[in-house]
């Protein structure tokens, strides 16, 4: 996973990073977004442009910010809260919208 998204983001979720993303790959929960490790070609162009600095590469995360880069993959490959399965890999935010929920790890901060 080459990107993640930590917990700057929470409770702003300022979305500049969707429109800078050239492959749609960053979905949005309830009180952070995600960055699909599937379909995240690694260009970094979401980086620069969160205005928290929530957004690094996996092994660049802030001290504290660990268990995101795990976090970040779960909300793609576990079953989240009111949903039957997991996200997976659709092919792109826009085509599922928001999906309005959070990781548990999310939830619980």
């Amino acid at each position: 996973m080459p990107y993640v998204i930590a917990s700057a983001c929470i409770d702003v979720n300022d979305k500049a990073c969707v429109d800078e993303c050239p492959v749609d790959c960053i979905y949005e929960g309830e009180r952070k977004s995600y960055i699909n490790p599937k379909e995240c070609i690694d260009c970094g162009a979401c980086e620069p442009v969160c205005p928290v600095e929530a957004i690094t590469q996996d092994r660049r995360v802030a001290d504290g910010d660990e268990p995101f880069v795990e976090d970040n993959r779960d909300f793609f490959t576990e079953v989240l809260p009111g949903r039957d399965e997991p996200l997976g890999a659709p092919g792109g935010a826009a085509k599922i919208g928001i999906v309005g929920v959070d990781t548990p790890l999310v939830a619980a901060r």
